[in-house]
């Protein structure tokens, strides 16, 4: 046999050795859990059948002293009693006299403007105590009264909430899921959503009040059922035999060079580990958010976080950049998907590079995301840098145009520092212009710069393109080019790059949900001098947005 064979040999037998074992403990383990969640289940069910029957128990304790005082008329003594007694008893929300077919005849407040409306059977208790649903208005409650009378008794009602105790399992689990219903099927309470929608995930009992008929359920769901007081040496001896035959396999197996960095970052992609970071685009006028760029990071699995220049230029190489931008346009999407659906008015921007213009997969891909979502596709923005070259205009020119058919807007990024100078604005078809940083950060010390970001803004506007300034970090640059004519800008004398959580943080305390839109629709309709009244205001808006710097 080579020792190559040996080898293979080898680790098959060490897979064996650990694997067989490990499998064995793994089943043991889960009958174990089965048998512990079956019984957890049915001990929460008595256990709440024993809080229904302690509650009603004392409630008919206050029907009986109340049914002995001969109260079978609506008279201002009894009404009085009845007030008395709702105070005296904790579960009750009323007492009320009804006659022997149930009807109300008269109670201490509620009663005498919402009349109860029966939606149930009255279940009958052994001793003679009847329970049924009513409806008070809107709001079911559970009467109790008694069924033998042969003339008017008392009723209480009470808050079928009450009757739900905290349910927690002998071991400490939390109950997620109790429902207390009639025999009839009428549902009482219930606790909460069920857990899990699938029936081999859940364990339920089902226990029967004796006395009273009321029935609990209880879902409990797999995971919940684990006790580490119960299975903490067993998990202890399972870890140690995992670690043993992980050994075992890393003295075996053959050495492979780890050090990939390319086949790291393809997992990082494929994991999820790729995450979007926003940076709000604010309108110089108002101070108001108007968009937000989108913008890559690594997290590590220990919780750093790379900045994309340690590995971007390594994802577009590999064209993993491709992938890595459709999965960041699906956590966008789900992530802050919600919060602009209700601000039709912001916009969310991705940056793209050559290669996304190879071919329509872009165009499938953007479609395929946001065409059913809460993001709109009139809400998307997607950037075209110059700093690239497109091998193909004319593709990339049918690329944009059907991107742009189907509602999104192009931008063009970094505008004056590319190889194609205008080229790129008079064939792409692009929507709006971002200056790059460059020029940005020359205002004030050079002439030329200011010359060329006023040329750029007078031939995007001469074109019906929007304009965006990029990396502004001083207040005199905002005064600058919003004097120029700039209406958005970004940079960090609003906010860095920010977390998803973080970002929505900032978008609700500048503009809140709702109150935008309805500002825009007012201003539409006024149809008044809103560019001059949003100029006055700017000032204010932007000392009222946080300086947020790494």
């Amino acid at each position: 046999m080579s020792p190559r064979a040996r080898k293979y040999l080898a680790v098959i037998v060490g897979v064996l050795l650990v694997g067989l074992p490990f499998c064995g403990f793994s089943y043991w383990m889960a009958v174990l859990a089965s048998q512990q969640g079956r019984d957890d289940a049915d001990a929460s069910a008595r256990r709440a059948i024993a809080v229904v029957d302690g509650r009603i128990r004392a409630v008919v304790v206050s029907l009986d002293a109340l049914a002995a005082k001969q109260m079978t008329a609506c008279t201002t003594t009894n009404l009085d009693l009845l007030r008395q007694a709702t105070f005296a008893t904790g579960p009750v929300k009323e007492y009320s006299i009804v006659a022997p077919d149930g009807a109300t005849l008269c109670g201490d407040h509620v009663l005498a403007f919402h009349p109860p409306e029966v939606i149930s059977a009255a279940t009958r208790g052994t001793d003679g105590i009847g329970i049924e649903m009513v409806r008070i208005g809107e709001q079911p409650m559970l009467r109790i009264r008694h069924m033998h009378a042969q003339h008017p008794t008392v009723a209480a009602l009470i808050a079928p909430e009450l009757l739900l105790a905290q349910a927690w399992s002998p071991r400490g689990t939390f109950l997620s899921h109790v429902t207390l219903t009639l025999p009839d099927g009428t549902p009482i309470v219930s606790s909460g959503q069920v857990p899990e929608t699938d029936p081999r995930k859940l364990y339920e009992a089902v226990v029967r009040s004796a006395d009273y008929g009321v029935i609990a359920t209880v879902r409990l769901p797999h995971r919940n059922i684990a006790s580490y007081e119960d299975l903490r040496e067993m998990g202890l001896a399972a870890t140690a035999m995992i670690a043993v035959g992980l050994f075992l396999l890393s003295l075996l197996l053959v050495r492979r060079n780890a050090d990939d960095p390319i086949l790291e970052l393809s997992n990082a992609v494929a994991d999820g580990h790729l995450i979007p970071y926003f940076q709000p685009i604010v309108d110089i006028r108002s101070g108001r958010l108007r968009s937000v760029e989108v913008l890559l990071r690594w997290r590590k699995p220990d919780g750093t976080v790379v900045p994309p220049g340690a590995f971007l230029p390594l994802l577009e190489s590999t064209g993993l950049i491709v992938e890595a931008t459709r999965k960041l346009m699906i956590m966008v999407r789900d992530q802050v998907g919600p919060a602009l659906q209700n601000r039709p008015y912001m916009r969310v921007a991705f940056n793209l590079t050559a290669q996304h213009f190879a071919d329509d997969t872009i165009v499938r891909d953007v479609r395929g995301i946001f065409q059913e979502s809460s993001i709109r596709l009139s809400q998307v923005i997607l950037e075209v840098t110059e700093r690239q070259p497109l091998d193909n205009l004319t593709q990339s020119r049918a690329i944009i145009a059907a991107l742009q058919d189907l509602g999104v807007k192009i931008a063009l990024d970094d505008v004056g520092t590319g190889h194609s100078g205008l080229s790129y604005m008079l064939k792409l078809g692009v929507d709006v212009i971002k200056i790059d940083k460059m020029f940005i950060d020359a205002v004030g010390t050079d002439r030329n710069s200011a010359t060329i970001i006023q040329t750029l803004i007078e031939l995007a506007h001469n074109m019906r393109m929007e304009v965006v300034a990029e990396g502004v970090e001083t207040f005199e640059q905002v005064l600058f080019l919003r004097d120029l004519g700039v209406r958005c800008a970004q940079g960090f004398v609003f906010a860095p790059p920010l977390s998803a959580s973080a970002f929505l943080e900032l978008l609700n305390a500048i503009d809140p949900p709702g109150e935008q839109g309805r500002i825009a629709t007012l201003a539409a309709n006024r149809r008044t001098t809103a560019a001059d009244q949003a100029a006055r205001q700017s000032g204010p808006a932007l000392r009222s947005l946080k300086v947020v710097r790494n």
